[in-house]
């Protein structure tokens, strides 16, 4: 199964946070936890996000892992596994592990989280 490191905790948001970037395949802004000196990534959700009030409230803990899959094998799924980024830099899945939410991430090589020039609004409103 490997390692996993611990990445950051994801917290929910309500108002618009610095430097958000936005994750289609969910409908929510997030801040890049790198950028917290508390390893904090803020989720900031879209009215029409199809994540439930249950996870949207539920902090989370999250791990870089080379590979997702043996982490969440036989969990129950929260969010299915899906890439983040255009172009892609990460393959994550959020599982619930004893009554909190796991989130596993494997980074893809020579990618880097979000691209700083383009923060998402576009297809946040449908534009894109």
């Amino acid at each position: 199964m490997g390692t996993r490191t611990f990445h950051h905790v994801g917290l929910r948001a309500f108002d618009p946070q610095p430097k958000e970037n936005f994750v289609e395949a969910t409908r929510v802004w997030v801040t890049n936890p790198d950028d917290d000196p508390r390893k904090i990534e803020w989720l900031r959700y879209e009215p029409d996000s199809w994540l439930s009030e249950e996870f949207k409230n539920s902090p989370h803990v999250a791990y870089v892992v080379d590979d997702i899959d043996p982490w969440i094998a036989g969990k129950k799924m929260a969010i299915e596994p899906f890439e983040v980024g255009d172009p892609a830099f990460v393959r994550v899945a959020f599982v619930w592990e004893d009554g909190w939410v796991a989130e596993y991430m494997a980074f893809k090589p020579g990618v880097a989280w979000f691209d700083p020039d383009d923060q998402g609004t576009a297809r946040a409103a449908g534009q894109d």
